[in-house]
């Protein structure tokens, strides 16, 4: 490959997709790639592709945020661990690599598909107009994507309902007495997190109270901390918190400790998709609550039957439950300046 490439004066990946009849080169340099690979002599391995039915029994997975998030945010272990259950059964493996944005998300997914290391692949994090979405359209790459269908295109979507979440955590809350809720969100671009953002607003007009406060952040515990904390010392302090993510609302509570605030008493903080840390913490963190290795195992499900030829559509799992715990209760009458 190296040799036609050099030959062709393209890339191996463009060599690649010309001898595969992939789509990704312009039907001059596939003729040409292939005129000079018959002049070298040339042959694919049969032996090789029979052994492995012509495919690579592999399925990527790319994760565009810090590789440090794999190893402290329990969702995506618990999404992994119900892909993996599913691809043994099937002697399938799994690709995973870290990106540091969606230009070399969408580069790495051309080279796998290129090279046939992939038979397909998860998009995770959808954005709003997401470019990974066409590109893996236009080259015929088998793909699942995580997150509302409003954002996969033609692609088919394995989603829960976040909005119905939000709604059931804004009714509590108001029921509870809460009128100043703020919530503190992973990046403002993620098509999910638009969902949240849309529902939040539309529950908190419908319970009769302010719109909430919003603060976006990349879902760390450092951001997220940060953010509790310029909210809470702020002038106009929240009784209650929503946090994206369990990392953040568990960093929350150190934050309300060195402020010496008294959870729920001064605040109550709610926690999206519960894992074990919403559970060791005092007191125990109310969150929503999703079976996540289920979730993992329908899209790796959804993403074999695709490689096999068959149609596959939208999957709409249940929303994530709220469950209330320790960590919520009615706000104090008179909030305390910070």
């Amino acid at each position: 490959m190296a040799d036609i490439a050099r030959r062709a004066g393209v890339s191996k990946v463009a060599v690649s997709y010309a001898l595969n009849d992939q789509p990704g080169v312009s039907e001059a340099t596939r003729a040409s790639v292939k005129s000079i690979a018959e002049e070298l002599g040339w042959r694919p391995n049969s032996a090789a592709r029979a052994l492995t039915g012509g495919r690579a029994q592999a399925v990527g997975l790319t994760v565009r945020r810090p590789a440090r998030t794999l190893g402290v945010e329990p969702f995506f272990m618990e999404f992994i661990s119900g892909v993996e259950g599913v691809l043994s059964e099937r002697s399938y493996g799994l690709m995973l690599q870290m990106v540091a944005d969606q230009d070399s998300e969408i580069e790495l997914c051309r080279r796998w598909w290129g090279e046939r290391r992939i038979d397909g692949v998860f998009l995770m994090d959808l954005q709003a107009e997401d470019r990974r979405v066409p590109t893996v359209e236009a080259m015929g790459l088998p793909a699942v994507a995580i997150g509302p269908p409003s954002a996969s295109g033609t692609l088919p979507a394995i989603w829960s309902d976040d909005g119905e979440s939000v709604h059931e955590i804004v009714r509590y809350l108001a029921m509870l007495g809460h009128r100043n809720i703020a919530r503190v969100a992973g990046p403002a671009g993620l098509a999910h997190t638009e969902v949240r953002d849309t529902a939040l607003r539309t529950a908190c007009r419908e319970a009769g109270i302010p719109e909430a406060t919003v603060t976006y952040t990349d879902y760390t515990g450092g951001e997220g901390a940060s953010a509790a904390r310029t909210l809470l010392i702020g002038p106009n302090r929240p009784t209650a918190m929503i946090f994206d993510n369990d990392i953040m609302a568990v960093a929350a509570l150190s934050v309300a400790q060195e402020l010496s605030l008294s959870i729920p008493a001064d605040l109550s903080i709610v926690a999206w998709d519960e894992s074990p840390l919403t559970q060791v913490v005092r007191p125990m963190l109310s969150a929503v609550t999703r079976d996540i290795p289920a979730y993992g195992a329908r899209a790796a499900t959804a993403l074999l039957a695709l490689i096999d030829g068959e149609e596959v559509d939208d999957i709409r799992e249940g929303y994530a439950r709220f469950v209330p715990r320790g960590s919520t209760c009615p706000p104090p009458s008179k909030p305390t300046s910070p």
